[in-house]
């Protein structure tokens, strides 16, 4: 199912939650809705979900508008931060348990719940009450129990936060394999970019309310719309040097360190900006455009992290540890054409 958010924007008295929000989710994706805590994903969410009303603009579900349907008439399953299963009931019952408020037949319940059981991997755990689970088990359970109403749309409010770093692994694997079998369109809400860039097709990144880019993982990696985008994708953080244009040349913001390179040609004179690149980006290069000084160096196998200056400029980069830098070295670095913007530095905006 295909889900439009058209203008959507949710207000609590003076707080504006999310802003004038319009994307388009595919049909058959999963969709992570990205961004830092207090931006906004999870009002989103329930927005689709419809546990929170929308204050303007309009939600479709392909071409139903479903913006005034309470949450039980949109065919959605969603999944709680904290699994929410009753722990009176085993784990069939709690897989169950939506049947039976549709009134479901008993066999056709036990037949559902088995068959969605077999597929999170929890069927030989039927008889169990979720304190007898580990938080993996307990998350399967929740999953199951969403996905056992066939619903149209899945929803997953941060549903790894609460597991080890090991599980949290294993478990992002499994809702990929599981959504990829079911086919179901998922949303899912996280503030870790490694794991939306690991599993989505496509990612939604948000700040403060904001769409800030709707595109594939790597797009966003690759083809950052603006410096937020850029500095929220990449680990280690993208380096950011300031500076100013002048002449085609970029002058780091002390003016001790000059960059003449064809990336700067075009850019008006006097406008302040960020010379962001990745780690990745720099090449060891003899005739390259950054003189610089190297300050640290980290051995990390086959490559070395070092750490450059560059005018009063410090920058990281990933190097070949066969260079063999040693601190004090003066060397010239070049820039790769991928991992390289030119962002300016009151807005944001990317200039190139």
């Amino acid at each position: 199912m295909r889900v439009v958010l058209d203008h959507i924007t949710k207000r609590f008295a003076d707080v504006t939650a999310v802003s004038d929000f319009s994307a388009t989710l595919n049909d058959g994706e999963l969709v992570c809705l990205l961004g830092p805590s207090g931006c906004g994903k999870s009002t989103l969410l329930n927005m689709l979900s419809g546990i929170l009303p929308v204050s303007d603009g309009k939600i479709f579900f392909d071409d139903e508008d479903v913006t005034m349907l309470p949450p039980e008439q949109r065919g959605i399953g969603l999944v709680f931060q904290n699994y929410a299963l009753y722990p009176h009931m085993t784990v069939l019952g709690n897989i169950c348990f939506p049947l039976e408020t549709q009134h479901v037949p008993k066999e056709e319940r036990l037949a559902r719940a088995n068959e969605i059981a077999k597929l999170v991997h929890v069927d030989m755990l039927m008889n169990r009450r979720p304190a007898e689970l580990s938080g993996g088990q307990q998350q399967r359970v929740a999953i199951a129990r969403a996905l056992v109403k066939n619903p149209r749309l899945l929803l997953l409010d941060e549903p790894l936060s609460n597991l080890d770093a090991r599980l949290r692994l294993e478990m992002r694997e499994e809702i990929r394999r599981i959504q990829q079998r079911t086919g179901v369109t998922t949303i899912f809400v996280t503030h870790d970019q490694e794991e939306a860039m690991s599993i989505s097709d496509h990612i939604v990144l948000m700040k403060l309310g904001v769409l800030q880019q709707n595109d594939l993982p790597q797009n966003l990696y690759n083809e950052p719309a603006n410096q937020f985008v850029a500095d929220f994708l990449g680990n280690p953080p993208i380096n950011n040097l300031p500076g100013t244009v002048s002449g085609g040349a970029f002058i780091t913001e002390e003016g001790d360190g000059v960059v003449k390179m064809p990336l700067f040609e075009g850019i008006a004179d006097g406008r302040k900006v960020n010379l962001s690149v990745r780690s990745e980006s720099f090449v060891l290069d003899p005739d390259g455009p950054l003189a610089c000084e190297v300050t640290r160096v980290y051995q990390m196998g086959k490559e070395e992290m070092a750490y450059f200056k560059l005018g009063e400029c410090d920058f990281r980069a990933y190097i070949d540890a066969d260079e063999g830098l040693k601190v004090g070295n003066r060397v010239r670095l070049n820039l790769k054409k991928r991992g390289v913007f030119v962002f300016d530095r009151e807005t944001g905006e990317r200039i190139k």
